[in-house]
Order: structure tokens, then C-alpha cells, then sequence
């Protein structure tokens, strides 16, 4: 079970709703209604493949990498925003899809977002990872293209997500230097017979 966070009402913004910070998978596939997205920055966390996964990404036996809100920098990203009346049931929900089974990789916390469309800050949620997970980790570039390459787990090829990912910041005009580095060390993917 995972790790209890403040009740819903908690994480609401002054203004009543829930707010939710996207920077990786969560931007193409939230899983989630939501009344409106923004393009939004939060300072003090950049985004990093910063976690093994030997469950979405990866296996036990070949681990990929899934992305982290890290200490340190800024991330441009989505916030999802959600009426208050649906925010308890959206909270638990992404803190089953962050926290698999229970196993405690990511924190949820309520942090101080720029929302870019109007220029106004909000408090959301944000899952940052937390740096005493068994699976943290800070591989160099040629280290997480690698693993990147080898991944597949259940939600498919860990070159996917990483694709994925940058399509869609590059779609919202975000470039994201460290992405697009460890993408351009992927080897080249094998021609389907």
C-alpha cells in the first residue's frame, strides 16, 4: 500500500481545483478528465531518466529507464487541471500509477506552477522522485541510451516513451537538451524482418 499522502482537499489551489504537473508520459497519456491543460514551468526540478523500471519500461531481467522530477533546474510541462469535486479520486489514481504495488519511487507534492497561457502562478501536484528508492540512479547519456534501447516492459519499448516524450515537448516547443542528447546516442532499431 502506498505511502498516505494529505487528504485531496489539501492540493487544491486557492482557486478551488486540483492542479496536475505533467513532464513525462503523464503530457501524452494522462489517464485522466481534466477541464483544461496549460503549458506551465515549475522551478527547483528538472526532468531526468533518473529510475530503473522492471515493470513499465523494463523487466527484472532488462531494466529501462523512466523519467523523475530531479532537484535542481526548471521543467516547462502541461498542468492538468481538475475540478476540486474530482480531485480525490484523480489523486488516487496517480499515486497508484506512480507508486506501483505500493513500492514508494515517486513523492507526491504541492508545488508553487507558472501557468504560461496567462502568466499566473498556481500550487500543484507534482511527483518528484525521491532520491532513496532502490531504483534512483544518474546514468550518464551513453548509459541511458543504452538502457533506453534494451527496455520493453508492459506498457512497451522504453524507446517509445522516450519518443513519445520528446514529440510531444517538441510539439508544445519545449526542447529538452538531456532528452534530445540520449536520443541521439540510441542505436539505430533493427529492420523488421
Amino acid at each position: 500500500m502506498a505511502t498516505p499522502h494529505a487528504p485531496a482537499d489539501h492540493a487544491l489551489d486557492p482557486d478551488g481545483h486540483l492542479y496536475v504537473f505533467a513532464y513525462g508520459s503523464l503530457i501524452w497519456r494522462p489517464g485522466f478528465a481534466h477541464a483544461s491543460a496549460h503549458p506551465a514551468l515549475l522551478r527547483g526540478f528538472h526532468r531526468r531518466f533518473c529510475l530503473w523500471s522492471r515493470f513499465y519500461r523494463g523487466s527484472p531481467e532488462t531494466p529501462g529507464l523512466v523519467l523523475g522530477l530531479d532537484r535542481g533546474g526548471a521543467c516547462r510541462g502541461i498542468a492538468f487541471r481538475v475540478p476540486g469535486a474530482e480531485a480525490a479520486a484523480v489523486l488516487a489514481y496517480l499515486d497508484e500509477r506512480e507508486n506501483i504495488g505500493g513500492e514508494v519511487v515517486y513523492t507526491r507534492r504541492r508545488l508553487p506552477v507558472r501557468l504560461l497561457d496567462g502568466d499566473r502562478m498556481v500550487m500543484a501536484v507534482a511527483y518528484v522522485v525521491d532520491r532513496r528508492a532502490a531504483q534512483y540512479c544518474r546514468p550518464a547519456a551513453e548509459e541511458a541510451a543504452r538502457a533506453i534501447a534494451r527496455g520493453i516492459g508492459r506498457a512497451g519499448p522504453n524507446r517509445d516513451y522516450l519518443l513519445n516524450t520528446l514529440a510531444h515537448l517538441q510539439a508544445m516547443g519545449v526542447r529538452d537538451a538531456g532528452l534530445d542528447r540520449i536520443a541521439e546516442l540510441l542505436p539505430p532499431q533493427p529492420d523488421a524482418a
